[in-house]
């Protein structure tokens, strides 16, 4: 109980409330401190709703007291990111096209959480729809990087990554198409798997069996990602590629963790991309971890020739199909790279598509027989420190141009279209003194072989309790004035359907 109440972990807060020896009530009213202390400097929680949320840890107050308990997530308090649809709580998606969106259901993530027994405070900040590793938007603005508020938060879950390393709730629901749960983990010194397709089914969704993008949960260390696992995972037949494991299988981290593993590890994923020299430096520095833990390490990597080629065809066609009609109903709501990402799967041919999937496959089996001879592959979550929150992406990385948004993120997408699951962990700090993660790549569909070996690592960094010092920068007045400007934090009564809880 050393540290702030707010930064307990949520198994710990679980644990507590379990005991009797704490409430829903000043659980959810710690953290609803923390969010009005902290977040008009850091900006990632947009959408703030606290007295929904005390009212939902009061009634799961009441039912403990009459011999009740919701679930694995009883009274854990959460801001649910932005594009997850909330039932009676406003989801934007980042955009102005949804500025006061209300939707009338819960994504599927969403249901199982508030099954599980999570108390909602609101909604997370994101890029406007999902789209690039840092968290902007001209209807909130950008999230800050809780560790410097010059620096990004990273994205498209930047708003979620902020909160957990600020200490505003304790578990985050995400999703990652390029990196959405790595990169933001990776800037905030906090923990994003991105599972296998499937682990975690999607609904709804514009296209059910791509797994291009998935969900996922973000936590502040790798216990709490595996008890939000345990509750997002298991199968659901409104999503054609669900699979059929129950969830609960992840509750608890095996303690097989780093000793007798085969570790490989690449500091530029075999060259294909290029990497700063202090992200170099963690990544070496995580392969030498992995060596005391126990394991045996070495330098090696599957070829990610085509991957890049792979992502950005079947993201373009994905982006077509999801938002070619909206984005051309509105097209001066949108953002212009993104209308040009959606034009850009609009002029590709069948035979464009056609390659990429079987670039995929290719990538999936490259991966696949790798991982026939290691554990695990350790490589960096991005190429370069956090960047100035003011640029929309980093124009050049190691002196070399980047074409675009997604060009820097290529640390990222290379891994996504494997296949396989994918976490990040805290690894280290750059020489500005912010986070840097890597992320270790583990077996298709192994997620509980990866949690394990990431469990042992974060123990042997003891990197993800290092909290970030907050309030205090020359930014915190100027930030305050800029979020107060750009909306309200606490919702309207008009602006809630129902007061049900959020995603």
């Amino acid at each position: 109980m050393s540290e702030p109440l707010y930064y307990h972990s949520a198994t710990e807060l679980s644990r507590l409330m379990r005991a009797g020896e704490l409430s829903a009530r000043e659980t959810v009213s710690a953290h609803l401190a923390r969010i009005e202390e902290v977040n008009p400097a850091v900006n990632a929680v947009v959408t703030y709703i606290p007295d929904l949320a005390m009212a939902q840890a009061a009634a799961a107050d009441e039912r403990f007291a009459a011999g009740g308990w919701d679930g694995p997530l009883h009274g854990i308090p959460v801001a649910h990111k932005d594009n997850h649809l909330t039932r009676g709580v406003r989801t934007t998606f980042g955009s102005r096209i949804h500025a006061q969106h209300v939707p009338d259901r819960d994504d599927l993530v969403v249901e199982r959480m508030k099954a599980a027994g999570v108390v909602t405070l609101g909604k997370s900040n994101v890029p406007e729809f999902v789209a690039g590793g840092h968290t902007f938007n001209e209807l909130f603005g950008a999230t800050r990087n809780p560790y410097d508020l010059e620096v990004t938060a990273g994205g498209s879950s930047g708003g979620a990554a902020a909160a957990l390393a600020a200490g505003m709730h304790p578990i985050a629901d995400g999703n990652d198409m390029g990196g959405s749960l790595r990169l933001p983990a990776g800037y905030c010194n906090v923990v994003g798997l991105r599972p296998s397709a499937g682990r975690v089914p999607t609904y709804p969704a514009a296209d059910g069996w791509c797994g291009l993008s998935v969900p996922g949960p973000m936590a502040r260390c790798v216990d709490d990602v595996a008890l939000l696992l345990s509750v997002l995972a298991g199968p659901d037949r409104r999503s054609p590629i669900s699979l059929e494991e129950d969830g609960s299988r992840f509750a608890t981290v095996a303690e097989d963790g780093l000793r007798g593993r085969r570790i490989a590890f690449s500091v530029d994923l075999g060259g294909s991309v290029p990497v700063e020299p202090e992200v170099r430096r963690v990544v070496e520095q995580a392969a030498r971890t992995c060596h005391e833990a126990g394991a045996v390490v070495e330098e090696a990597c599957p070829s990610f020739d085509g991957a890049g080629e792979c992502f950005r065809i079947l993201r373009a066609w994905q982006f077509e199909a999801a938002f070619g009609e909206l984005f051309d109903a509105n097209k001066d709501l949108v953002r212009p790279s993104l209308y040009e990402n959606m034009i850009a799967g609009r002029r590709l041919a069948g035979r464009d598509v056609g390659r990429a999937a079987l670039l995929r496959t290719g990538l999936f089996h490259r991966m696949r027989e790798f991982l026939d001879t290691y554990d695990g592959l350790l490589l960096p979550v991005a190429p370069l420190p956090a960047f100035d929150v003011t640029l929309q992406y980093p124009e050049s990385v190691c002196g070399v141009p980047q074409p675009d948004y997604l060009g820097w993120m290529e640390t990222a997408c290379h891994v996504t279209v494997t296949g396989h699951p994918v976490i990040a962990l805290p690894a280290g700090f750059g020489e500005s003194g912010t986070p840097l993660g890597v992320q270790l790549v583990g077996r298709h569909r192994a997620e509980d072989q990866l949690l394990g070996m990431a469990k042992d690592f974060e123990r042997w960094t003891q990197h993800a309790w290092n909290r970030p010092a907050l309030p205090g920068s020359r930014r915190v007045a100027e930030q305050r004035e800029v979020v107060s400007q750009a909306q309200s934090l606490r919702v309207e009564v008009g602006q809630v359907v129902d007061g049900g809880g959020g995603v």
